[in-house]
C-alpha cells in the first residue's frame, strides 16, 4: 500500500541498544561538577533522607564545597577525549555497532549530565526503533544505579505517546561469561606486572549499610563476584567497598582502612582491582590508582598495581556483545 503524498515518512523497524552508565560532569571545573552533583546527589534512589531534610544540606553546605576538591580529582584523571567514564562508554557502544546486523542501532547515554537517557532514546525512536533494550553497565544490581537508570528510561516512556517494546539488561554478577572475562583481564595485567603481589583487592563501590537491611541485593552480589573469581583464578580475594560518604555507617571492610592495615600487617605488594565498574571512571583511576597507592605506600607498602577494568577490552566486549545478543533473543530475526 502507497501512503499518500503528505504522510509523515516511517523509518524501517529497528531494535535499539542503549549502554547505561552513571554520568560525569562535562567538564573538570567547579561550576560543571556542581551542576553534576546537584542532578546525582538530588536523586531520592542515591541519597535516601527525606527530601526537606537532605535538600537544604546539599545547597547549603555540599554544593559550596565539594564541587572545587571534586573538579581537581577530575583534573587529574582527565583525558583528551574527555571524561574516562564517558570517552570508554562510548567506545564500548562502537564496539558493539553492528554485532547484530544492520536493523540493530546501538547508542550510550549517562544517568546523569550528558547524552542523557531521555535524548538518546528519543534519538532511537526517530531512528525507527520500535523495540529497545536499556541495558545499565552495572554487573551488580543496586538501587542506586540499576534501578535509577531503569526509571529513567521508564519516566521518559511516560511522556511518549507511541511507544516502543522495551527490555532491560539484568545484572550479571555471577553470569560465567562475565566472570570468565574478569578472570582473562585480570590474569593478563597480573602476568604483565613486575613483582608479584602479596595480597589482591577486589574493590567495590560503597553503600550505606541501611540498604543492605532494606534488602538491596548489592552486597551479597559483590561477595559472590569475587567469590566466584577468586575460584576461577585459584586464589583469595579481599574484598573491600570504597567512596564512603556522609555519616551513615557504610558496607565494610573499607578499601582505604584495608590498604592502611594490609602495609601495617607487613604486606609489602599489592594489587587492587574494580570489578563492579564496567568502565575506569573517577572513582577508579583518582580514587584508587592515585589516593589508593598514596595510603599504601604512606603506611609502609613498596609495590602497589591498580588493574583496569574490563573497559572496551577484547574479553570484556565478546561477553557484553553475548549478554546483549541473549536479550535480544526473540526479536532478532531467526538465521
Amino acid at each position: 500500500m502507497t501512503p499518500p503524498a503528505d504522510h509523515p515518512r516511517i523509518p524501517a523497524p529497528r531494535i535499539g541498544v542503549l549502554l547505561v552508565n552513571l554520568g560525569t560532569p562535562n567538564r573538570p571545573e567547579p561550576g560543571s561538577v556542581k551542576l553534576y552533583l546537584k542532578e546525582f546527589l538530588s536523586d531520592p534512589r542515591v541519597v535516601e533522607i527525606p527530601q526537606l531534610v537532605w535538600q537544604p544540606i546539599l545547597r547549603g553546605i555540599i554544593l559550596n564545597t565539594r564541587p572545587k576538591k571534586s573538579a581537581h580529582a577530575y583534573g587529574q584523571v582527565w583525558t583528551d577525549e574527555g571524561s574516562p567514564l564517558a570517552a570508554i562508554t562510548a567506545r564500548q557502544a562502537r564496539a558493539i555497532e553492528g554485532a547484530f546486523g544492520e536493523g540493530v542501532i546501538v547508542d550510550h547515554a549517562m544517568r546523569y549530565g550528558r547524552p542523557a537517557i531521555r535524548e538518546r532514546i528519543e534519538r532511537l525512536k526517530e531512528g525507527g526503533c520500535e523495540r529497545i533494550l536499556i541495558a545499565p553497565l552495572y554487573p551488580q544490581y543496586c538501587a542506586a544505579t540499576t534501578a535509577t537508570a531503569n526509571d529513567e528510561a521508564f519516566a521518559y516512556l511516560r511522556t511518549m505517546r507511541w511507544q516502543p517494546a522495551v527490555r532491560t539488561l539484568p545484572p550479571y554478577h555471577d553470569d560465567p561469561l562475565y566472570i570468565d572475562a574478569l578472570k582473562r583481564v585480570t590474569e593478563a595485567e597480573l602476568a604483565a606486572l613486575d613483582f608479584e603481589p602479596e595480597a589482591v583487592i577486589a574493590s567495590f563501590h560503597g553503600m550505606p549499610q541501611r540498604t543492605l537491611e532494606l534488602g538491596d541485593p548489592y552486597h551479597c552480589h559483590c561477595r559472590k563476584t569475587a567469590r566466584l573469581l577468586g575460584q576461577a583464578m585459584g586464589r583469595e580475594l579481599i574484598v573491600t567497598f570504597q567512596s564512603r560518604f556522609g555519616r551513615a555507617k557504610w558496607l565494610e571492610p573499607a578499601t582505604d582502612a584495608s590498604l592502611a592495615e594490609l602495609a601495617g600487617k607487613g604486606v609489602r605488594k599489592i594489587a587492587i582491582l574494580a570489578p563492579g565498574f564496567s568502565a575506569d571512571c573517577l572513582e577508579t583511576l583518582e580514587e584508587l590508582a592515585i589516593r589508593g597507592r598514596d595510603t599504601f605506600l604512606e603506611a609502609g607498602g613498596t609495590r602497589f598495581a591498580y588493574l583496569p577494568c574490563l573497559n572496551d577490552s577484547g574479553p570484556g566486549m565478546a561477553m557484553l556483545r553475548s549478554l546483549i545478543g541473549r536479550e535480544l533473543e526473540g526479536w532478532l530475526p531467526r538465521p
